[in-house]
């Protein structure tokens, strides 16, 4: 991406319950496939400008939002992800573009919590 946009800049994320990179500090936290608990030795910090630590109340509930709204099942990596791409949008402001990556579904989680009110929701459309 910085080869053809020198500007680019790359943020990487963490739950906020598991702040490893952040504060040094290792913590349990439910969202499959990130903050394995250490710093793997591959990390090349070279390669992002930023970690940050956001929310898994926040991230879920970005989740069920983008169930009800756009149509979007994704997973809480994916919620992580969109929080943040929120956050940097409202701090750059208008006119700036911010790009994320969904890269897991929500199709695991639908027997769980995660999405049992939007669950409930489809239900009640069904019988009407």
């Amino acid at each position: 991406m910085r080869s053809k946009s020198p500007s680019t800049r790359i943020v990487i994320l963490e739950p906020a319950s598991a702040p490893l990179l952040t504060k040094g500090v290792t913590g349990t936290h439910s969202v499959e496939g990130v903050a394995p608990g250490f710093v793997a030795q591959h990390l090349n910090r070279d390669l992002y400008d930023e970690v940050r630590a956001i929310d898994e109340e926040q991230a879920r509930a970005i989740c069920r939002r983008l169930a009800k709204e756009e149509g979007l099942l994704v997973g809480t990596s994916s919620g992580l992800n969109v929080v943040a791409a929120l956050q940097l949008a409202k701090e750059l402001g208008p006119g700036k573009t911010v790009v994320t990556v969904a890269v897991d579904s929500g199709f695991k989680y639908l027997n769980g919590p995660l999405f049992q009110d939007v669950q409930s929701q489809a239900d009640g459309v069904a019988k009407l």
